[in-house]
């Protein structure tokens, strides 16, 4: 079953990043990397933290209203092409991917296993940034119609690899949490699919060359948007982390139709 595997990664990407510490010593670096000098951020002219500057959905406080936006894109799509069963499966994924984040912000321990400064005792795992990307891109799989779907995708992967190195350059999650976020959204989607009792969409078919393409624009647009210019360690990790939650939700897009659950 799909969604155990992810469900699966996301445990052991908990346990070895903030349950052992050499995982903490790790990610603190990091995280101390991107908290000072936020401007030195390239993407920061779009984060919402400068003055006067207009947010990147879902960045900052338009987080909100990207997710209600995207609930009532789901709903006028669900009614337009009477997928009620996809439309219902698609609203769970969303639903189950952004309320499971709170939940489990609030009740995932996150031990200081080498006294580190109070800044970084913060437990942000995983990241509701980048959980609302993923989960609306999953959805989008979900109701958009077979024609539309390769590109619907491609554009939710390219915008949650934005995000997603958005909250690891500028400090605002370590890259633990936006990996989290990913694989809780793939497990959300795999799950909300086997249980449907609508039949799970089929794979999605693609040009032939799309792929390529959507993960080549993916790696591009993490590492313009990881890009800071006072370090490349932190860049470059930002930026992979990134490309890797885009390539799993690409994957999870994608691949293989999940199985029904049984009549």
């Amino acid at each position: 079953m799909p969604a155990l595997l992810y469900s699966l990664g996301f445990l052991a990407v908990y346990l070895l990043a903030i349950c052992t510490p050499w995982g903490q010593r790790v990610e603190n670096a990091l995280f101390d990397l991107g908290t000072d000098n936020r401007e030195e951020a390239w993407i920061y002219p779009l984060s919402g933290a400068a003055y006067g500057s207009t947010p990147l959905p879902p960045m900052e406080l338009s987080a909100k209203p990207t997710l209600m936006v995207g609930l009532a894109v789901i709903v006028v799509i669900t009614l337009v092409r009477r997928c009620w069963w996809q439309g219902c499966a698609a609203l769970g994924v969303v639903i189950l991917t952004t309320g499971g984040k709170v939940v489990l912000n609030s009740t995932l321990p996150r031990p200081d296993l080498v006294g580190a400064p109070e800044n970084l005792l913060d437990q942000g795992f995983p990241s509701g940034h980048t959980a609302i990307p993923a989960a609306l891109t999953l959805a989008a799989v979900l109701v958009a119609s077979p024609r539309v779907r390769p590109y619907a995708v491609t554009a939710g992967v390219l915008w949650l690899a934005c995000i997603a190195a958005y909250s690891a350059t500028m400090g605002g999650h370590r890259p633990s949490e936006v990996l989290g976020a990913a694989l809780l959204a793939c497990a959300c989607y795999r799950l909300a699919t086997w249980l449907s009792p609508a039949p799970a969409p089929d794979a999605t078919r693609s040009p032939r060359a799309l792929p390529a393409i959507t993960l080549t624009l993916a790696s591009a647009v993490a590492l313009a948007s990881a890009a800071r210019n006072d370090t490349l360690t932190g860049s470059l990790v930002s930026a992979a982390t990134a490309f890797v939650c885009a390539s799993l939700v690409w994957h999870a897009a994608v691949g293989r139709p999940a199985h029904n659950a049984p009549d």
